[in-house]
């Protein structure tokens, strides 16, 4: 059986810029969005602060593996390099190079650990 990875990560967008960059959001092409599902990525939500700081989250089988389709993914690179403006600091593609961020508490986990007696 496949354990559920859980991948969070971290960027920032340009302070000016962040209404255009939700409303590129709000209107993804679909063929990215195929591929982002072809990658075995599920549950994958953005959430966007107002000072910038974007917070990634994704559920996937294998994180390398759904890394790897998309690093491959000619619409994912079209993509990617449609949206670099909108990112500070960033060396490579946002799909790449995001900062990653460690889980360090899971309820569903914990709780699942509690001998039945509790």
């Amino acid at each position: 059986m496949t354990s559920t990875q859980r991948v969070c990560f971290r960027l920032r967008v340009r302070p000016e810029l962040l209404d255009e960059y939700k409303t590129r959001h709000a209107a993804v092409w679909p063929e990215m969005l195929r591929e982002i599902e072809a990658s075995g990525r599920r549950n994958y939500s953005l959430f966007l602060a107002d000072d910038g700081e974007l917070i990634g989250y994704f559920e996937t089988d294998d994180a390398e593996a759904s890394e790897r389709y998309l690093a491959q993914s000619e619409v994912a690179a079209r993509w990617e390099a449609d949206m670099a403006r909108f990112f500070v600091a960033l060396d490579g593609r946002a799909d790449q190079a995001s900062e990653r961020l460690t889980e360090v508490f899971n309820l569903d986990e914990l709780l699942a650990a509690i001998p039945d007696g509790r």
